[in-house]
């Protein structure tokens, strides 16, 4: 990778939001547990402006807005014109769509399901229980059974009354089946990786999880006992995946081509990242206020949670790295392909949760631990690559190029 290549990256470690994104959830969850004491109703009346079905809540207009603005930023970024170099690339994305596709969806299955399961059962509780949406398309009555939940009424709205640690599990699940398409991109840079194939796969897997997000969310869901039907996975796939995408794609060829690239790239997407920015903060104080009394009377939660999500981590990438290296990849295209898999879309998680199980639910909390972990586990392993690239063929372009900085 040429030093002109990394000065182009879009994204790099620069953004406070990123250097400190860990620290930011931490503020959010002292703040939505504020909220939460101060004013609870706020967060209860914005999750209540939905548009019922048969007695219960689909969408929730308020934070279905909100969510939207996390995620167009973000899809409006997609170079969607790299998926045509996939071809010149063809180990190195076989590898990636190998993994992300094919082990990471299980592999986290497995593991959330021991420790959540298993491990931790007694420390989350046998008796806990949460309360999430009933699923978009499911009418029963109360007392029925779905799942591994039963439905109740609460307040005259029917909710699914589950074990808490399934919520959890089925948070794992959202993280598990959502390969990065954002954040990679900074991995890639401070790894050195090779940025034209960071962004070809960041394409390519904004289309794969078109076809496969809801495939696989629904199969695994159902295996978890949380089954949702098609229909409530079809929406969610329709509002917080497709139309940003369609939206993003659309407006970043009509805004090239009337202002050109320059002006796209260093004025409009400029403008975007505060809004990103803001609608993810939001959206974390007011799911904290709804689960601050949790977390305050099992202040250990979050760490049962985040202990499975970075297993999984650090596993994908090894396997992926390895994987890389027996294959005798190339260290700036092994490098990114390894963090791809690792990272994950921690956007698409939290609106998918949000949107099938309620921003009140243990679903939801969970895809925000994904949040709280990725910046402090994902540096460690840049470091990890950047010490290792002696496993790898060098080219004098990589021998040459100054490395970058983590500090």
């Amino acid at each position: 990778m040429s030093n002109a290549a990394i000065q182009n990256n879009d994204r790099k470690m620069t953004s406070i939001f990123e250097r400190f994104l860990s620290l930011w959830v931490v503020l959010c969850i002292i703040a939505g547990i504020l909220l939460g004491k101060i004013a609870p109703g706020v967060a209860q009346t914005l999750d209540g402006l939905a548009i019922y079905v048969n007695g219960a809540p689909v969408v929730s207009i308020p934070i279905a807005i909100c969510l939207f603005f996390m995620m167009y930023p973000i899809m409006v970024k997609i170079d969607f014109s790299e998926v045509i170099k996939a071809g010149k690339s063809g180990k190195p994305v076989f590898l990636t769509l190998f993994v992300n596709w094919a082990i990471k969806p299980f592999t986290m299955y497995g593991i959330a399901t021991f420790f959540l399961g298993t491990l931790f059962y007694n420390f989350i509780g046998p008796d806990a229980v949460d309360l999430v949406k009933m699923p978009f398309g499911l009418d029963l009555p109360a007392g029925a059974t779905h799942g591994a939940g039963t439905v109740v009424l609460v307040e005259g709205v029917k909710m699914l009354e589950v074990p808490l640690w399934r919520s959890y599990l089925a948070g794992c699940i959202l993280l598990g089946i959502a390969p990065c398409t954002a954040m990679v991109l900074v991995w890639g840079y401070l790894s050195r990786g090779n940025d034209g194939l960071t962004l070809m796969m960041v394409a390519i897997n904004s289309l794969t999880m078109l076809l496969l997000y809801g495939v696989l969310g629904g199969f695994l869901l159902g295996v978890g006992r949380l089954p949702v039907p098609w229909q409530a996975l079809l929406l969610s796939i329709s509002i917080y995946v497709a139309l940003p995408l369609v939206a993003g794609y659309l407006s970043r060829r009509w805004l090239i081509a009337a202002r050109g690239a320059t002006w796209f790239k260093e004025k409009f997407l400029h403008v975007l990242t505060p809004i990103t920015i803001i609608a993810l903060l939001i959206t974390l104080v007011l799911l904290f206020s709804f689960k601050g009394e949790v977390i305050i009377s099992n202040p250990l939660t979050i760490l049962w949670i985040a202990i499975p999500l970075f297993i999984q981590t650090v596993l994908i990438f090894w396997l992926g790295y390895g994987l890389a290296r027996l294959l005798k990849f190339r260290y700036v295209d092994a490098a990114p392909a390894a963090m791809i898999g690792a990272s994950n879309h921690f956007e698409v998680a939290i609106a998918t949760s949000t949107m099938l199980f309620g921003l009140s639910s243990g679903v939801a909390l969970a895809t925000v631990v994904g949040v709280l972990i990725e910046v402090p586990v994902m540096l460690m392993l840049v470091k990890i690559c950047l010490k290792t690239t002696h496993w790898f063929e060098a080219t004098p372009e990589e021998v040459a190029a100054p490395k970058p900085t983590t500090e």
